[in-house]
């Protein structure tokens, strides 16, 4: 298990080869690909794990030959959706499914636990490089920065904004949460619901069932385009709290949505400035027709490990852009506007 340092505790300052700001997928896939190529790291996360991530939890096999195991090696329930239902400005289908889904509060702690890496538990807020390397609030030191640190990650921000800008209109906006419902993979519950183009939303909505008793519903659109619109994404969320209701899927619930925001993949593929590197959404990676980021923090935290590691080239043409087949993803991109 990792070393978890209290926050706020006094120490000398604690020098390693790599730090890694984050211990999400990104960061937690990183840390355990550099640690199989026999260096030194320390992650830096400000909260204590396991903690409550907001996110639908879509999971694509590829994430498990990324790390090495297969899908039968999770030790947490996999939601498997063998039912999807699509609707598209209205129009209804029903496809066959081969979905997986996780919850992040077991999925994110499991990862970090298998990364085997020591953790403190410390709020980032200054990075600066000196000595010939990288300097975190005065207490900790290394040769090379990994920022893994989300949309907001001050690695990205400190080192790599011009390098690697991310545009404005890629933005999404989201309000979503997950809670437990007893009817949750009952009957029309168990098809995974989502609803693309309705009600001018410049995104989409969905209703994720897991298993255990949980689901997870959210909107995310694209924020240039409700602000073009004078419309909100909070408007969004009360037609899909209706909506569910309407359709049975969720009533009699006292909804508490929490709000994030993520970029989609960008055409800049810079996310190196000289030693520090930004993996997964501090990179802006998230998939451009469903917005799934979980795929790209794994595969880019484990590209950044053997960029480290080697001396090569940290390249993001092998992660892909999309989460549905081409042709597919293309359409379902046009919901963002």
């Amino acid at each position: 298990m990792p070393l978890q340092l209290a926050p706020g505790a006094a120490v000398d300052v604690i020098r390693t080869d790599v730090l890694i700001v984050g211990g999400g997928p990104a960061g937690a896939a990183c840390a355990w690909a550099l640690r199989r190529y026999g260096v030194d790291c320390l992650i830096l996360e400000r909260e204590l794990f396991p903690r409550v991530k907001l996110c639908a939890g879509w999971v694509v096999p590829e994430i498990f030959a990324d790390l090495e195991l297969s899908p039968e090696s999770y030790p947490h329930p996999l939601t498997r959706l063998t039912s999807l239902a699509l609707s598209v400005r209205g129009f209804r289908l029903r496809l066959r499914a081969s979905q997986l889904a996780v919850r992040r509060v077991e999925f994110d702690d499991w990862l970090l636990k298998r990364a085997g890496a020591p953790v403190a538990v410390h709020q980032v807020r200054q990075v600066v490089r000196r000595d010939g390397g990288y300097v975190v609030d005065g207490d900790y030191f290394a040769r090379v920065l990994v920022g893994a640190g989300g949309t907001q990650c001050p690695v990205a921000r400190t080192f790599c904004a011009d390098a690697n800008p991310r545009a404005r209109d890629s933005l999404i906006v989201t309000q979503e949460e997950e809670f437990a419902y007893p009817h949750a993979m009952e009957g029309p519950a168990n098809a995974c619901h989502l609803w693309f183009f309705e009600d001018g939303l410049p995104g989409y909505a969905w209703y994720v069932p897991k298993a255990g008793g949980f689901v997870n519903v959210g909107v995310g659109g694209k924020q240039v385009t409700l602000e073009a619109r004078g419309d909100t994404i909070k408007r969004h969320w009360d037609a899909l709290v209706a909506k569910l209701d309407r359709l049975g899927l969720v009533r009699g619930y006292a909804y508490r949505p929490k709000g994030h925001a993520y970029y989609l993949r960008g055409a800049v593929s810079q996310g190196r400035v000289g030693n520090a590197y930004v993996v997964g959404d501090a990179a802006g990676l998230a998939t451009l027709d469903m917005g799934e980021g979980i795929a790209p923090a794994i595969r880019s935290g484990v590209l950044a490990a053997e960029a480290i590691a080697h001396g090569g080239d940290y390249d993001w043409s092998s992660i892909r852009c999309w989460s549905q087949p081409r042709l597919i993803g293309k359409l379902l991109a046009r919901a963002y506007g």
